[in-house]
């Protein structure tokens, strides 16, 4: 599941709204929608974007919120680390074969780690 996928679910579960409901709304597919929550889809396009927070009647910030959070979710990541460090590659390539035996909590520590060190606020 993705960041976005997330968060579609839990709007939908706090509003009580089915996934079918949600799907038709959007004149979408019931089979899409389900695939954008589980993270099999890639980021919906901006247009489908703004149908969603209009869908949930959000503003400001939780409008801004699912924007970030489209941003951060596209679940087949290319990391392109021509002209850096070796050890780049090899972090990409350990990360990419071992990412799905990680347990959460590792995960959150690398990803803090990671934010930490690269002196960005958490994403």
């Amino acid at each position: 599941m993705t960041p976005l996928g997330a968060k579609i679910r839990e709007l939908r579960e706090q509003r009580g709204v089915s996934l079918k409901e949600m799907a038709a709304a959007l004149n979408v597919s019931s089979a899409y929608l389900s695939a954008l929550e589980h993270g099999k889809r890639g980021r919906p396009t901006g247009f489908l974007l703004h149908r969603i927070i209009a869908f949930f009647n959000v503003i400001w910030d939780e409008a801004e919120e699912l924007q970030r959070l489209a941003d951060i979710s596209d679940p087949k990541v290319t990391i392109d680390t021509g002209g850096l460090v070796p050890e780049a590659t090899e972090l990409s390539n350990r990360l990419a074969a071992d990412i799905g035996k990680l347990e959460v909590e590792d995960l959150r520590f690398l990803h803090d780690e990671l934010v930490r060190r690269s002196g960005r606020k958490k994403a």
